[in-house]
């Protein structure tokens, strides 16, 4: 049975908390403007000094499970914290990813966030929260995020199954008993208007409360686009004693807004059309998406000494997320036809982790250990429903002219009218166990070893009726066990304080449900999953104390891919399917105590080993893949009240997909800023996105389906202390 949650968002109610909030700025203000101003002053000085720090994350817990050093991660990790998030105004993980070299975005069918990691097909599941699996397809959001943590390689020995290529891990805002009162108002472009608000506070030395809010409605440079989204995050941290603490924390997100998988190519390059055009049925409502998530999360802290630490993490995720989508195939020779499909997904999952990790130091003569031993359970419930659209022809496709492609179609959804349609559910069960070594050997060189075995069982129950629709497979129980074993070893020297150089071995698995767990069929789920080997060396070097640049070279090939066999003509024969090498740079920090920059550099280079179909074959560059990526973020602070920002965002030319016929061209984007400080409790902000209004792609879904870039769009906000 499939549960749907009641979805509405009332742009009304919108409205009158985005007026809440500008009165809320009011009010913030007025008490500045009477305050003396040698007690203005100086917190403005403060507070832009403690922006500029921020650009530079010093530690991370994700890619160890301990709080760590940066430069004792034999890994490539990058960190966005809030202050660039807030800087360059993000709204989105494709803002993100855009300042993490080695990691790009895909267009997702126009639904979802679709990472592409060091070349690795786009992986949809391979997102997670404070450490927990986040793996719904859904555009995310930052309102209550305290930073962005993308590590790239595989890290299945900390995140457990997939990971092939990388993970993100966002870090959200908790209850610390810290004072807290922000809230932020943005109006921009596209009628982009969003509130959002950040509340602390200390209730007394043992209780402490936090909330979290954001509501946007807001349109899109896309034909009839629009954004409807709202979120509440209250967290409660609670102190036990001296030496236990609790954090407990829900979140409603909800997200509406309407489909685009972009536009067609013609002659191997985009269709040449005006920037807002769009294919099939224009109305919002005839393709919309639809996203609601309820979460609860709950971690206990304990110190069971001065070196041992002890924590529990649980999180619960029911999820609701749905969409409908009119798909452009491929035009005529002429140019003058092309074909539109539709069809409509849902799904309903149902995500219970819990995590309890042991940490503890200890020596053995002159080496000193940190030990991190571990387990994970978890399960996964989800239903899923996919149909096809059948249109006045009584056809699945049905051809329009190029000059009247975004006409009302009036399509009828039906079970059966594709292989791709599927009723069923699916429960995964996962138990892991996993143990990591930082070995401190001497004064220069430290190994980080560790291995996790996951014991990973999916069942998948086909709940369609025979004979619906010959295209339908008849109803079956199909299931799959998998003992994944996923060690990670890394050497790490540093010949001098500020420097280390670092040596990485890691290997992540892939069952064979796939990201979803919705891949499985009677030929793979006898398969191995996929495997994922990866070498990398590097260096971390701390150019001054405010100036971090880090360096990886790796290679990552991807094995047990299944092809067709050429003996049984099923694809059951496995191959090594893919190889990327590359090299990543970063650099984060501050040039001078007025000048923050944070940029990355990344060459890639991917190849498919053997041929997996007539449109992947051996020898052929991954689709969404440029050789060369480059960002560059720069704010400048004239005076403690003013300052400016200038990024560029630079890409080569990359094919679509895999067939490698058709090519997304390379571009140059300048986005801008302007900071003002009024008072030590207002502060504005302007953002220019394509300052020089350039034309280009972003992205695409196979070679029909490609995203442009957007028109100059401008964000104008106000930001709020009281």
């Amino acid at each position: 049975m499939h549960h749907s949650i009641p979805f509405q968002l009332s742009r009304t109610a919108m409205l009158v908390q985005m007026a809440l909030a500008a009165s809320l700025f009011a009010g913030a203000c007025l008490p500045a403007a009477a305050a003396e101003q040698d007690e203005v002053l100086p917190s403005i000085e403060v507070k832009a000094q403690a922006e500029r720090d921020a650009y530079a994350a010093r530690r991370a817990a994700s890619a160890t499970k301990t709080d760590t050093a940066l430069r004792d991660i034999p890994l490539s990790i990058t960190v966005i914290p809030e202050a660039l998030i807030k800087d360059l105004a993000m709204q989105s993980m494709a803002d993100v990813a855009r300042y993490v070299p080695g990691i790009g975005m895909a267009n997702g069918e126009g639904n979802r966030d679709s990472p592409i990691f060091r070349g690795s097909a786009s992986a949809s599941g391979d997102f997670y929260i404070n450490g927990v699996r986040d793996d719904v397809e859904y555009y995310r959001d930052l309102y209550n995020i305290e930073r962005v943590e993308a590590l790239t390689g595989p890290n299945a020995m900390i995140f457990g199954r997939g990971g092939s290529g990388g993970v993100i891990n966002r870090v959200s805002k908790q209850a610390n008993w810290s004072t807290v009162r922000q809230a932020d108002l943005t109006l921009g472009s596209y009628q982009n208007r969003r509130v959002g608000i950040d509340l602390g506070q200390a209730l007394n030395d043992r209780m402490a409360v936090r909330v979290t809010g954001m509501v946007e409605d807001s349109g899109g440079f896309q034909r009839n686009a629009s954004v409807q989204r709202a979120g509440i995050n209250p967290t409660l941290a609670i102190r036990v004693g001296n030496d236990t603490s609790v954090v407990l924390g829900v979140e409603h997100f909800e997200d509406q807004r309407a489909a685009d998988r972009g536009v067609p190519s013609f002659k191997g390059r985009p269709l040449n059309l005006p920037v807002d055009a769009f294919f099939g049925d224009p109305n919002p409502d005839s393709r919309p998406i639809r996203l609601s998530a309820n979460s609860f999360n709950a971690t206990v802290e304990h110190e069971l000494s001065a070196t041992v630490h002890l924590s529990n993490k649980t999180q619960f995720t029911d999820y609701d997320k749905s969409y409908q989508n009119f798909n452009a195939g491929a035009l005529n020779a002429a140019g003058t036809v092309l074909p539109i499909t539709a069809y409509n997904n849902h799904q309903w999952r149902k995500n219970l982790f819990n995590q309890t990790d042991l940490v503890f130091d200890l020596a053995s003569g002159a080496i000193k250990h940190k030990v991190l031993l571990g387990m994970e359970l978890g399960q996964q419930d989800t239903d899923y429903l996919r149909k096809t659209g059948v249109f006045s022809n009584n056809g699945t496709s049905i051809n329009v002219p190029l000059a009247s492609a975004d006409a009302a179609l009036p399509v009828n959804f039906v079970l059966g009218g594709s292989n791709s349609d599927r009723d069923g559910s699916s429960r995964a069960r996962v138990a892991g166990i996993y143990a990591q070594d930082q070995m401190a050997l001497n004064d220069t060189l430290q190994l980080v070893g560790g291995v996790r075995f996951d014991s990973f069982n999916l069942d998948y129950h086909n709940n369609q009726a025979a004979g619906v629709k010959a295209l339908l497979p008849a109803p079956a129980d199909l299931s799959s066990k998998d003992n994944l074993l996923s060690p990670r070893l890394g050497l790490i020297y540093k010949p001098l304080a500020a420097v280390s150089l670092y040596a990485n071995y890691s290997v992540a698995s892939v069952p064979r449900g796939g990201d979803q767990l919705s891949s499985l069929n009677s030929v793979n789920q006898g398969l191995k999953p996929e495997k994922f080997i990866n070498h990398e060396a590097g260096a971390k070097w701390d150019l001054t104390p405010d100036l971090m640049a880090t360096l990886a070279i790796y290679s990552l090939t991807r094995k047990n891919v299944a092809v067709v066999n050429p003996v049984t003509g099923i694809a059951d024969q496995l191959v090594d399917g893919m190889r990327s090498r590359g090299v990543e740079i970063g650099v984060a920090g501050n040039l001078s105590r007025a000048w923050s920059v944070k940029g990355g550099y990344a060459h890639q280079n991917t190849e498919l080993l053997a041929t997996a179909s007539a449109t992947a074959l051996s020898g052929a560059q991954v689709g969404m893949v440029p050789k060369n990526t480059f960002s560059l973020w720069n704010r400048y602070d004239f005076v403690p009240a003013f300052g400016a920002g200038l990024g560029l965002i630079s890409r080569d030319a990359m094919f679509a997909s895999t067939s490698n016929t058709v090519t997304l061209p390379g571009y140059v984007r300048l986005d801008g800023a302007l900071f003002y400080t009024l008072n030590a409790k207002l502060k504005l902000q302007l953002n220019v996105e394509n300052l020089l209004d350039k034309r280009y792609y972003t992205s695409a879904n196979g070679d029909t389906n490609i995203t442009p870039g957007s028109p100059r769009a401008i964000r104008v906000s106000a930001h709020a202390t009281f």
